[in-house]
């Protein structure tokens, strides 16, 4: 459990990464290469394409930081969590949502993404 909180961490991260050089070395690192991430605004396959989706979502909401928000719920090779998006000290999230992780040898092979709550 311990390696998939650790590998959720990490995701989480590379929503925080602005750097893009950083952000895509980390993806590499952290994805499967045929991995595919799929939310209700983008359906993305491969590292290159999901860099670029997390680069355009921080050109949107700058300064906007994600958080994990509650445990990780995890079994076999895949985990489900919450995470929220929201200015850094602020009251509340302007974003809520929820993701799966499909996990192949230790790294994401499939995000399925869900949001909860977004901006008017």
């Amino acid at each position: 459990m311990i390696a998939i909180e650790t590998i959720v961490q990490r995701y989480i991260a590379t929503f925080n990464e602005t750097d893009e050089a950083r952000r895509s070395t980390a993806l590499r690192e952290l994805y499967t290469e045929d991995c595919t991430y799929i939310d209700p605004l983008v359906a993305a396959t491969g590292t290159e394409a999901i860099s670029g989706f997390i680069g355009g979502v921080q050109k949107q909401f700058r300064g906007v930081v994600f958080t994990l928000a509650g445990p990780v719920d995890a079994h076999h090779d895949q985990a489900r969590f919450t995470w929220h998006a929201g200015m850094p000290g602020g009251d509340k999230p302007l974003v809520i949502g929820f993701d799966v992780v499909v996990l192949a040898n230790g790294r994401i092979r499939q995000v399925l993404g869900f949001l909860n709550a977004v901006p008017a």
